[in-house]
């Protein structure tokens, strides 16, 4: 698997702190803010694709219920309008392509946050669709193997629509169209299997290879830096380090 999907995996099963948390649920209220929005204001997660993949994020992040009904009664008072999505593109340190997802209620704070990530931590800010092209968008699932081997989860996946399977230790990352992947983990699912996450994200169509120590260290720190900003959602890289350097920024 890439670096990236390795390291992002890794932060996700060794969990975050109680202010990491507090920051966590900020930024998954946003996007139920956002998915009711932008579904049209359905609040029902069953008409509302987007919607249904937020919840789900929120409910793998141990969100309590009344904080994820909050922000769906948000989304339709006069707060919901004043978030926005804004996507950037840029170079981490060493050349890797990277792209960044927000949500945001000031665009102008935001990318001069952003930005001065970039410039401080040895990248540069690209102009629209500089980077994208190296991305696909995609679904991926999380799923515990449970003594199962790629091939036998593959094969029970493939046939809804799977695509491709990634290694993650106790885990796989199965790929599917965006449009299969509730699909897909509905029924990985009812085939008794545990799914920890599943969601939309850019998967790298190349990858940039890092095998310097010092380098590694800088990427993982500047994607790290990145995803502490509040209005910073997720962010995609296409770096590949090598499982040893990756074990060793733990």
């Amino acid at each position: 698997m890439s670096g990236h999907s390795k390291w992002a995996t890794i932060k996700r099963q060794k969990g975050a702190n109680d202010a990491k948390r507090g920051q966590l649920f900020t930024k998954l209220s946003k996007a139920i803010t956002i998915a009711v929005r932008q579904g049209g204001g359905s609040p029902d997660p069953e008409s509302n694709f987007r919607l249904r993949l937020a919840i789900e994020a929120a409910r793998a992040a141990n969100m309590p219920k009344e904080n994820i009904e909050r922000a769906i009664q948000r989304a339709s008072g006069k707060d919901a309008g004043i978030l926005e999505e804004a996507t950037y593109e840029g170079f981490g340190p060493g050349g890797f392509s990277v792209v960044v997802e927000a949500f945001t209620d000031n665009k102008l704070r935001t990318v001069s946050e952003v930005k001065n990530v970039f410039n401080k931590n040895g990248g540069s800010m690209g102009a629209q669709g500089s980077v994208m092209y190296q991305f696909g968008k995609k679904g991926v699932i999380t799923v515990v193997k449970d003594g199962k081997s790629l091939d036998d989860l593959f094969l029970i996946a493939a046939d809804n629509g799977a695509e491709d399977i990634e290694d993650a230790g106790e885990e796989v990352l199965l790929y599917t169209r965006p449009e299969d992947v509730t699909k897909v983990k509905d029924v990985l699912s009812q085939n008794g299997l545990q799914v920890n996450t599943f969601e939309l994200i850019y998967k790298p169509i190349v990858t940039n290879i890092i095998t310097d120590k010092s380098l590694s260290e800088k990427a993982l720190s500047f994607i790290d830096k990145l995803e502490s900003l509040d209005d910073v959602q997720k962010v995609y890289a296409n770096f590949d380090i090598p499982d040893e350097l990756i074990e060793d920024n733990q």
